[in-house]
């Protein structure tokens, strides 16, 4: 097999293909053939060093694949097309040995492409809506970042819930597409952005923010909120959020902050066999619609991190072993 690995923390530069020797899958294992990859801003977190993980590593928590050797006491037929978004981490590569629990059958309506475009996103954007926020028909959201992958799914699933959805985004451009998967309103990010929040609502601001941006919007975000309303910080593309002080969350009409991962909502293989199949189901249907705008060969993935940090993608984006 080939992989990609990094033996320290530091820019797209540090990750290097290297040849690897696989073993034959182990008790409960499979061996999958990776037919696509999926890139996302968590790995970006793992290779500079802003979620910490042992060295030597692989990097990437998303692909699909199929199904080549099963070991002892795996019934999952060999040929079976899976996907997976949970990791473990290692996911950048051609080959790998997997826990046949960890993964999801995936069906005949989803291609392999579409699942790792859309499987860690959709799943993402479930348990945000759902069972985080618990949204209901008639709540004003506000969704920096409004135009990436994460991003226009949660317009859409908010929009499919009854929620008013408030975009932002960095370009005229970036705003148009989030209207054309359901926002209601658009605010450019070089603007005052609570201030436009507030305009919107006449004064009461958002019942929910969904904040995959980090340091940049923080503070913008928290004033967007309504009394009481919910600040779910879920991502750092600008940076992490550090230093805060909780005083602040009183000060702005006692409101509520979250800091919560797909691993806590997805952490049974219960939990990934519902709530994962029913996001695949909702983009089997077309319920949930995918856009894949760029792919990389794998090979090329230093490139394809440095697009993403420099905000030159938009949707999804494949990593093609």
């Amino acid at each position: 097999m080939k992989a990609i690995r990094i033996d320290r923390n530091g820019g797209p530069e540090v990750m290097e293909w290297h040849e690897i020797t696989l073993p034959p899958p182990g008790p409960g294992e499979v061996r999958l053939r990776h037919t696509a990859i999926g890139l996302n801003f968590i790995d970006t977190y793992h290779r500079g060093g802003l979620y910490p993980m042992a060295m030597p590593s692989g990097l990437g928590l998303e692909a699909a694949g199929v199904v080549e050797a099963v070991g002892e006491g795996v019934t999952m037929p060999v040929g079976t097309r899976v996907g997976y978004c949970w990791g473990p981490i290692g996911a950048y590569a051609t080959h790998r040995n997997m826990a046949a629990a960890s993964l999801v059958a995936l069906p005949d309506g989803v291609s392999d492409e579409m699942a790792v475009a859309g499987l860690l996103k959709g799943c993402t954007t479930e348990f945000l809506v759902e069972r985080c926020a618990r949204v209901q028909p008639g709540d004003w959201a506000l969704v920096p970042a409004a135009a990436g992958g994460v991003g226009l799914l949660l317009v859409q699933w908010l929009k499919q819930v009854g929620a008013t959805v408030i975009a932002v985004a960095g370009t005229a451009e970036k705003l148009a597409l989030a209207a054309a998967n359901g926002a209601d309103h658009g605010v450019l990010d070089s603007a005052d952005v609570a201030a436009e929040v507030r305009a919107l609502t006449g004064g009461r601001g958002v019942d929910v923010v969904f904040d995959g941006v980090g340091a940049a919007s923080w503070e913008s975000s928290l004033n967007s909120l309504k009394r009481r309303g919910l600040m779910i910080s879920f991502g750092n593309a600008s940076g992490a959020v550090t230093g805060v002080n909780v005083g602040i969350l009183a000060q702005k009409g006692s409101l509520f902050v979250t800091r919560p991962t797909l691993f806590d909502y997805y952490s049974t293989p219960e939990d990934r066999a519902r709530y994962a199949g029913r996001v695949l189901a909702m983009m089997a249907s077309g319920a949930l619609k995918l856009a894949v705008n760029q792919r990389y060969a794998l090979a090329d993935v230093a490139r394809a991190h440095a697009d993403l940090a420099a905000r030159q993608t938009t949707g999804s984006t494949v990593l093609v072993p």
